[in-house]
């Protein structure tokens, strides 16, 4: 929690801290086609921290030796986040993650095992009993390396609700300071989301000790939404990754929910360390790293973000910016908004790019040109500069 002063009220405030933990360089290398190089992790590692991340999570040191040498190498990187690798509830996932960190100046591990019925039966082959077991055994053991030990229940969402409290409160009595609830195959929804750590709050009696995360994919779309209701409801720490990548329909885009804070901060009432100025460079980066370019219209990095081509919308733009942007772009990082012309334009739009590029010109004199224009837009997509030019070397001519 973060104390604030109200003058006003003459109040001391309380406000969330919310920590964000990326992801990118292991669950979202898992994108299919991805692979990273270590100087490429290093690299993103190092703007990671420049963009405010808390924790990085480096990698899974015993999936591979470039795997261990990835996180070794973050881990002399970085100064100020926090870096952790992943374990499997095992001895030998744990003490990989202990040599790969050992250089680390600020290091966490984050051990797993999953506890809802479809994977205890068909993946595990364990008991009720023997997976709290192995939460003991193993969370006792990483305790023993790290002072901070993150522990999550895999497919938290789909786990029976007082199950997953006893896994919770197991791994808590084992010495996990941190419990992250993934929502592993992105299943479920922020009503639910809201209910399942409303079930926690209640009977968990060691809530208010411990950081909840969070861990939301995308599959049904909801990773972002569902990130924001634990906010809502107790958590304090987020993970996910840059532009949303990660296995199948991949993770909450951390962008997005630091962009969420910033415009609602007036709901959420929480705070972070995210420069959001380094949004876009950041997201950037991982574009040309994975060769997978930004959606166009994705929120908050993709080039429509800050581009409005509708008449109406660019009518409002140009009177005052803040009927159609929440958000402006120079927040993020990103380029200037912009106004393309297209057949959805207004003579407003198209009046305001003829005088930027120095021709003199009036209302009265769109009602020449803008029929002309009109004409041209339904033969392209975007009529540009070189296309204005012309139709007012046309104008001209005819005016002779």
């Amino acid at each position: 929690m973060f104390f604030n002063y109200d003058v006003q009220k003459g109040l001391i405030i309380m406000t969330k801290n919310i920590q964000f933990f990326d992801t990118t360089l292991r669950d979202g290398e898992q994108t299919i086609g991805v692979n990273f190089s270590i100087d490429q992790k290093v690299a993103i590692a190092k703007q990671l921290e420049a963009w405010g991340i808390d924790v990085i999570e480096a990698g899974f040191p015993v999936a591979s030796d470039g795997d261990f040498k990835a996180v070794e190498a973050v881990s002399h990187a970085v100064t100020k986040a926090c870096v952790t690798g992943l374990a499997r509830a095992k001895k030998g996932d744990i003490d990989a993650c202990v040599k790969a960190t050992q250089a680390a100046a600020h290091k966490q591990i984050h051990v797993f095992i999953a506890t809802s019925p479809i994977h205890r039966k068909s993946k595990l082959h364990m008991s009720q009993d023997e997976v709290i077991a192995s939460i003991q055994d193993h969370v006792s053991y990483a305790r023993r390396f790290f002072d901070i030990v993150e522990f999550s229940p895999e497919d938290a969402t789909r786990t029976e609700p007082d199950f997953l409290v006893r896994a919770v409160q197991a791994a808590i009595d084992a010495g996990a300071s941190v419990i992250n609830i993934p929502d592993t195959v992105g299943y479920t929804n922020p009503v639910e989301f809201a209910a399942l750590f409303k079930n926690l709050r209640e009977n968990v009696p060691d809530f208010d000790n411990v950081t909840f995360s969070v861990h939301c994919h995308d599959d049904l779309g909801m990773a972002v939404a569902n990130s924001l209701a634990s906010i809502e409801n107790g958590a304090t720490r987020i993970e996910g990754t840059i532009n949303g990548i990660g296995e199948r329909a991949g993770n909450a885009a951390l962008e997005e929910v630091a962009a969420a804070l910033y415009v609602r901060h007036d709901y959420y009432d929480a705070d972070n360390r995210i420069n959001l100025s380094e949004t876009k460079r950041t997201s950037d980066m991982i574009s040309d790293f994975t060769n997978m370019a930004v959606p166009h219209n994705k929120a908050v990095v993709g080039a429509n973000a800050f581009a409005h081509e509708s008449g109406i919308h660019q009518d409002g733009m140009l009177k005052n910016p803040q009927t159609y942007e929440i958000l402006t772009p120079e927040v993020v990082g990103a380029h200037k908004t912009t106004l393309p012309l297209g057949k959805l334009s207004g003579s407003h739009a198209v009046m305001t790019k003829l005088q930027e590029m120095g021709y003199n010109v009036t209302r009265a004199d769109m009602t020449c040109i803008f029929p002309i224009f009109k004409a041209k837009a339904d033969t392209t997509d975007v009529v540009s500069e070189a296309d204005l030019r012309i139709i007012m070397k046309h104008v001209s001519e005819v005016s002779a």
